[in-house]
Parts: C-alpha cells; structure tokens; sequence
C-alpha cells in the first residue's frame, strides 16, 4: 500500500512494529493497549514475534487484541509506517522500502550516515525527540526524560562504589561523613529528574542552566535544597572540579548538544569522579563523552569514570515502554487515521517531528548539522 496511501478513512494503514535490535535494547514501541486503539480504528498491525519480550510483554498478548504475528522481512515490507524506539541501524537500512513512515526517536544531528541512509532509502522520517508544542515543550521526548534523569543518578552512584574504578563515595554520607556532590548541567526535564532523584538520595546538589528563569523554577520546586548557578564557562570549571558525580543533561531539539565541559576540565577532575551525559546520543556535552551500551556502560579516561549508554531507559524496558507509547499512541492514531501529509498539515507540533521527507532534510537543525539549507516543509506537503 506504500505507494497509494493517503490516509482517507476508506483505507487501512499497516504498520508495522519490529523487534528492536540496538544492543541492549529491550523496549518495544507498542503495547497491546496501543494495537487494540489502531485495530478498532482500522487498521492492520504486524508485530514481529518476541518484540515485547524485553518488556514482559507476550506474542499471544498482541494476538489477542487483532494484531498478526509476522516475520522481520513482512513487517518491513508490508508496513506503510514503521514504528520503533530507537533508529534503525546498519543492518536494518535495506529494508526501509521508498515512501515508507517511520516514526522514531532518530537523533540526527549526531549521526551524518543515518540522515544519508534515510534520504537514499527515500523514507519520510519523522522523529520522537523533534515533534514540539507551541510552547517549546518535547511530549514524545518528555517521558524517556523523565526516566534517563532519574536513571543519570542511580546508574552513576553505583560506579562511585571503589570496586568499580569510582572515588568510594556514598551520596548520602552518614553522620559526621560529608555527602556527595553531584553536579547536573542543564535544567531541563533531565536535570530536573536528576536533582529530585540525588536530593532523595541525600546528596549535596547543584544545578546549572543558562534560562534564569528555570533557576528560578528550580528553586521554588525544591525549596532551596539545590544551589543554583548561571551557567557559563567559568563557573562550570568551577563546580567540575568539586563534583563526586557529574551529569549532563543539555538539549537543544534537533541539534547537537553543546560541549560544555572540555578534555581539560575533565582532566582537573578529582580521581575515581563519575561522569554520566544523558545527552550523548545528541553527541554528548561532554567531550570525552562517547556512546556505550548497557553491557558495557563505562569506561575511564584519565582518572575519571565515563557512562555513556545511548539508550538509558532500556535499563527498565518495561516501565519506559509503557511512559512511551502512552505519549506516542496519541499521534500514531493521527498518522494512521489522516495520513502523514494531513496528519502534519492539522497538527504543527507533529510537523516538526519530520526530519527528512523523501530524500529532503526538512528539520531546520538537523540540516544546520549537515551544513545545509533546509527543504520547506510546506512544500513538500502539498
């Protein structure tokens, strides 16, 4: 149906969920109770068998609610959109089929070879993390936020322990012992997840941003219980050398994250220190930053232990799954009823998620990371 769909209420998308095969990767980008609304809609559903598994979801709990058990090969080849959690990788280009949707978290500012395989594949690639509300916020983005940030701490404490390379160092403290320090850069839904999960750790909290008024926001919410700090190149050198824990938690939709913290500052900081860049797929804010997978999450450089998995809330698939799909099933419904041109005509927020429309980079930052022009996205919805 790839080449003729539009999306009128007569026809019948089919989309297709595959298996996630990122290493590590357990989550799955539909759950029953989203097949059952696309089925009763409907539509058709292929879920490739074991996709949920990672997430304690069964075969026969997606049979039951209408949808097909398919191998790999039909559920990307007879897919009109394409559902997934994370991008495809290398081995998973050949099967994007021309015309094809596929909706996803894609972060391209930071893979150049994803963004030429999507335009050659000729797909229309719409992106969880760029689909933006008139407000500035990210609804597809927001949830696996909330779980990264609260993940940032927990999975960095645990390297801090000796036996894993990290400074000995309980964040609590006990009586008479200093807490640990945990510095977060960026005040956003990270960061702030970040800051409520190491002050209910009993850590001793900074947090830096360059929006004074999400400072402020940061103040009111945890009454005092964070310091605050305007962030600019100085005090960020400042607050590395004293942090226990270190977390990035930078965004800018669509692009690459800013480095703001240098090779050298890293250098300066206190030995068996820990480093967690939540915004690593973006890049990373760090710049000894580099991607790792949840089999083998750190490494060191110098004396200061790096965690760098991509994918975070693949540590708790099934709680991130289900905080997913409950954000994305809202605008699968709209692509599935109306089509993607219509679907992104009648809804801004979801016209932004759209990164690259039939070999055009139509997403103003992404195509800035290429040093390009981007395409009008109104003049591909015609």
């Amino acid at each position: 149906m790839l080449s003729g769909y539009d999306g009128t209420e007569e026809e019948t998308m089919v989309i297709g969920v595959p298996r996630e095969v990122k290493p590590g990767e357990q989550r799955v980008a539909a759950t029953p109770a989203g097949v059952h609304a696309l089925v009763e809609a409907g539509h058709r559903v292929l879920v490739e068998p074991d996709a949920g598994t990672g997430s304690a979801i069964r075969d026969e709990e997606y049979a039951k609610v209408g949808a097909s058990l398919a191998p790999v090969e039909e559920a990307w080849a007879a897919a009109d959109m394409i559902l997934k959690v994370k991008e495809p990788i290398a081995e998973e280009y050949p099967r994007l089929r021309p015309g094809q949707i596929l909706f996803t978290y894609l972060h391209l500012a930071a893979v150049p070879a994803l963004t030429a395989a999507l335009r050659k594949a000729d797909v229309i690639a719409i992106a969880y993390e760029t689909v933006q509300r008139a407000d500035g916020s990210l609804p597809l983005l927001t949830p696996m936020s909330e779980v990264a940030g609260r993940l940032a701490v927990l999975e960095g404490a645990h390297p801090l322990g000796k036996a894993f390379g990290g400074r000995g160092i309980l964040l609590s403290g006990v009586p008479g012992v200093p807490r640990g320090n945990v510095v977060i850069l960026g005040a956003g839904t990270v960061g702030l997840n970040a800051a409520r999960t190491a002050i209910g750790l009993g850590a001793d909290v900074s947090l830096l941003d360059v929006n004074l008024d999400r400072l402020r926001h940061v103040d009111e919410v945890f009454r005092g219980q964070v310091v605050t700090l305007a962030s600019n190149a100085f005090n960020v050198a400042q607050v590395v050398q004293r942090a226990d824990l270190l977390v990035g938690a930078v965004l800018v939709a669509g692009a690459r994250a800013p480095v703001l913290v240098t090779r050298a500052m890293v250098e300066r900081m206190k030995d068996g220190a820990v480093i967690v860049d939540v915004a690593v797929d973006q890049g990373g804010c760090i710049e000894t930053i580099r991607p790792t997978t949840l089999a083998e999450p750190t490494y060191r450089v110098g004396g200061v232990v790096h965690y760098g998995v991509a994918n975070m809330p693949a540590f708790v698939p099934r709680t991130s799954t289900f905080a997913l799909t409950n954000a994305t099933l809202p605008y699968v419904l709209e692509l599935a009823n109306k089509g993607v041109a219509a679907a992104a005509r009648d809804n801004p927020a979801l016209a932004r998620g759209i990164n690259v429309w039939r070999g055009r980079i139509v997403h103003p930052a992404v195509a800035d990371s290429l040093g390009e022009p981007p395409t009008p996205l109104e003049t591909v919805l015609r």
